[in-house]
C-alpha cells in the first residue's frame, strides 16, 4: 500500500527556516514525479514546488522562490523541503505529493507555523 508521511513541521520564528521530509513507501518512488503543496486556513491548497523523476528538473511558486529548496534521495525514497527566511504567510499545512504511473498518492500533512 503506497504511503507517504510527512514529519517536520512546527512553529518558528519569522526569518527562521525548517526542513520538511517526506517518507515514501509502496511504490516506485524514483520513477514518480512529487511536489510539495500547502493549504493555509481559508485557501485552496496550492503547489510549492516540485521535482521530476531524475531531479534535473525543479519549479517553485513565485512566493518562494529563492527562500525554498525541494530536494529528493531516491535511494532513501525521501523528499524534503528546506524552507529558509520564513514569513508569517508561509503559514500552512504543508503536504507530500507523489505522481507515479498515473497514480496520485497524498500525505497525511504537517503543519508549519511562522510567528513570533
Amino acid at each position: 500500500q503506497a504511503q507517504l508521511v510527512e514529519s517536520g513541521g512546527g512553529l518558528v520564528q519569522p526569518g527562521g527556516s525548517l526542513r520538511l521530509s517526506c517518507a515514501a513507501s509502496g511504490f516506485n518512488f524514483k520513477w514518480a514525479d512529487v511536489s510539495w503543496y500547502r493549504q493555509a486556513p481559508g485557501k485552496e491548497r496550492e503547489m510549492v514546488a516540485t521535482i521530476t523523476r531524475p531531479g534535473q528538473f525543479k519549479n517553485y511558486a513565485e512566493s518562494v522562490q529563492g527562500r525554498f529548496t525541494i530536494s529528493r534521495d531516491n535511494d532513501r525514497n525521501t523528499l524534503y523541503l528546506q524552507m529558509n527566511s520564513l514569513r508569517p504567510e508561509d503559514t500552512a499545512v504543508y503536504y507530500c505529493h507523489a505522481r507515479a504511473l498515473g497514480d496520485d498518492y497524498w500525505g497525511q500533512g504537517t503543519q508549519v507555523t511562522v510567528s513570533s
